[in-house]
């Protein structure tokens, strides 16, 4: 191994380590449309953070003793949406992790108002090439269960974007290795902690590609 590269490795452990200490009790809140890799890449970031990951997608499954799909089914999307806020706001409070949240969760006012009290926020975004292309693979999307699963995937882009655009870092979801996407994570998360970095003192929003 080379010095160069033992001095990069070093860097890179000193700033994972600071990220860990800057976070106290506050979660990592991974939002975006379905498929935008909030689950894969949570897994590897939290791991390269050595911290908890959750996904709150699967607890709120625990939690009802049905699949996502089966409570939309049966009880509807209100009564899916009241249990999420319930399940997120419990989860919140088990920081610091990283906590994957659903595609509808940031859309909820009493969440976002959490996130914002318990977290840091990162948006995950997508192009619509490529999230039909990851949806397209799996069948539990309950709002794509429809006769034209793009038009409703430009809906929700429509409708949501511009909520997500609140997060406090967003990164650009693409077809790279997920180390990749965690890297681009983790020089936002710097970036944003920094005092005299691009977030400013105030700790504003951050964009990374």
């Amino acid at each position: 191994m080379t010095q160069r590269i033992a001095k990069q490795i070093r860097d890179r452990d000193q700033q994972l380590a600071e990220i860990r200490r800057s976070l106290g009790t506050n979660s990592l809140v991974l939002i975006g449309l379905m498929g935008a890799g909030k689950s894969a890449v949570g897994r590897r970031l939290a791991a390269s953070l050595n911290l908890p990951f959750t996904d709150a997608d699967g607890e709120i499954e625990t939690a009802a003793g049905q699949t996502i799909s089966e409570i939309f089914a049966e009880h509807g999307e209100a009564y899916f949406r009241t249990g999420e806020r319930k399940v997120i706001a419990r989860l919140l409070k088990n920081g610091p992790q990283v906590l994957a949240t659903g595609g509808g969760a940031y859309m909820d006012p009493e969440t976002r108002a959490a996130v914002k009290a318990n977290g840091i926020s990162i948006w995950l975004k997508a192009n619509l090439r490529l999230l039909m292309k990851r949806v397209g693979r799996r069948d539990n999307r309950p709002l794509l269960q429809v006769d034209d699963p793009e038009t409703a995937m430009k809906k929700l882009m429509a409708q949501r974007n511009p909520v997500y655009g609140q997060a406090d870092i967003t990164v650009q979801s693409r077809e790279v290795p997920h180390e990749v996407m965690v890297s681009n994570i983790v020089d936002a998360l710097s970036a944003r902690l920094e005092p005299d970095g691009p977030a400013g003192p105030a700790g504003g929003p951050v964009k990374a590609q």
